[in-house]
C-alpha cells in the first residue's frame, strides 16, 4: 500500500475514534444532566416536605375574654408521650357536655379562618363547656414538627382525658380540617366520645396527598408528589398511612357524625366527606353551597349554627 492509501486510512480511522469519543461524551452530559435534574427534585421535594411538617406558629393573639366569655388557661398532657399542650377552657358545669375544639393545619385554638371564637362563644351560650387547645407545634403548646394527624390524635386524646377527669357528662369533639380527620381517628380510639362534628376533612392522607399535594407545595404534581412520598417519610417520620379516617369511621359504632363541607372546596374537595359518608352509617352530610375551605360558617352564619343546633340537641337530648 502506498503512503497516500496509508493515510486515507489513518484519516478515517482518527475520524471513526473522534466520533465515537464525541458520542461517548454527549451520553455521559446526558447522563449527569439527568442526574442533577433527579436529584435537585428529590433536595426540592425534601426541602418542601421539612418545611411542610415544621410551619411557621401562628400567634394566640385574641382570647374568649374579649368576647365576654369567663375562661381559664390549662395545661395538660397528649396521651402516650406526655408533650405539653395549652389551652383555653370556657366552663359551663361539670354536669353539662363539653365540647372539644380541634383546629386545623397551620393554625392554632383560634382556627381564624373559620373564625372559631364566634363559634366557641355561641356553644357556651347554649350551656356548653368549650375547651380550645393548640395541638403540637402549633400557637403556645411543644413540640416541633406537624403530622397532619398521626401524632395530633394524641393531643386530642390528650384532652379528652384533661376533660374526663372534670366529670364533664358528655365529651363532643368539633374539629376542622386536619382537626376535623384528627377527630374522626380520636372518637374511634376513645369510647367515651359521644359524637364528632367534623368540617372539612379528608379521607385518607396518602390518596389525598397523591391528587391534591400540590395545593399545599405550589409545585407540579409530575414529578415532585411521587419525589415527596419517597423522601419526605424518611426524612421527617411522617406517616400518611398512618392517617386514614375513612379506615377509622366505622369503629364508632353506632356513634353520630356530622359532616361539614362547602361544595367549592378546592383544598380537600366535597368527594372526600361524601367517601366519609357512604362509609358510616350514622352520618350527617351537610353541604355549603359555593363555601371553599372552612368557610361553611362564614358563607352562612345563622345556617351553620342551626346546623350545629339541631345535631347537639339530638346527641344531648337537649330540646
Amino acid at each position: 500500500m502506498g503512503m497516500r492509501g496509508e493515510l486515507e486510512m489513518t484519516e478515517k480511522k482518527n475520524g471513526k475514534t473522534g466520533s465515537g469519543k464525541t458520542k461517548k461524551l454527549l451520553i455521559w452530559l446526558v447522563a449527569g444532566v439527568l442526574l442533577v435534574g433527579v436529584l435537585a427534585v428529590f433536595g426540592i421535594s425534601g426541602y418542601v416536605g421539612w418545611n411542610l411538617t415544621h410551619p411557621a406558629r401562628q400567634p394566640v393573639d385574641q382570647n374568649p375574654g374579649q368576647m365576654g366569655l369567663t375562661y381559664r388557661d390549662i395545661t395538660f398532657t397528649s396521651r402516650e408521650d406526655g408533650l405539653e399542650l395549652k389551652g383555653w377552657l370556657i366552663p359551663a358545669g361539670n354536669d353539662r357536655p363539653t365540647v372539644i375544639v380541634a383546629h386545623g393545619y397551620r393554625k392554632n385554638r383560634l382556627q381564624d379562618d373559620v373564625p372559631a371564637l364566634p363559634v366557641a362563644a355561641w356553644l357556651a351560650g347554649k350551656g356548653y363547656n368549650v375547651l380550645m387547645f393548640d395541638f403540637r407545634n402549633s400557637g403556645e403548646s411543644a413540640g416541633t414538627m406537624t403530622s397532619v394527624g398521626q401524632h395530633e390524635v394524641r393531643d386530642l386524646l390528650g384532652a379528652i382525658d384533661f376533660i374526663r377527669q372534670q366529670n364533664s357528662q358528655q365529651v363532643i369533639l368539633l374539629g376542622y380540617s386536619m382537626g376535623a380527620v384528627t377527630s374522626i381517628m380520636a372518637a374511634a380510639r376513645s369510647p367515651e366520645v359521644a359524637a364528632v362534628i367534623a368540617d372539612s376533612p379528608f379521607a385518607d392522607l396518602r390518596r389525598y396527598l397523591n391528587a391534591n399535594l400540590s395545593v399545599w407545595t405550589d409545585l407540579p404534581s409530575f414529578p415532585f408528589n411521587p419525589a415527596f412520598m419517597l423522601v419526605v417519610p424518611p426524612l421527617t417520620g411522617l406517616n400518611p398511612d398512618a392517617v386514614s379516617p375513612v379506615r377509622d369511621i366505622p369503629l364508632l359504632g353506632n356513634r353520630p357524625v356530622l359532616l361539614i363541607h362547602g361544595d367549592a372546596d378546592r383544598d380537600i374537595p366535597l368527594a372526600n366527606s361524601e367517601e366519609l359518608a357512604a362509609a358510616y352509617a350514622n352520618t350527617t352530610l351537610a353541604v355549603f353551597p359555593g363555601a371553599t375551605h372552612v368557610k361553611s360558617y362564614a358563607s352562612d352564619p345563622a345556617a351553620y349554627l342551626q346546623v350545629l343546633a339541631d345535631f347537639l340537641d339530638g346527641v344531648t337530648g337537649s330540646p
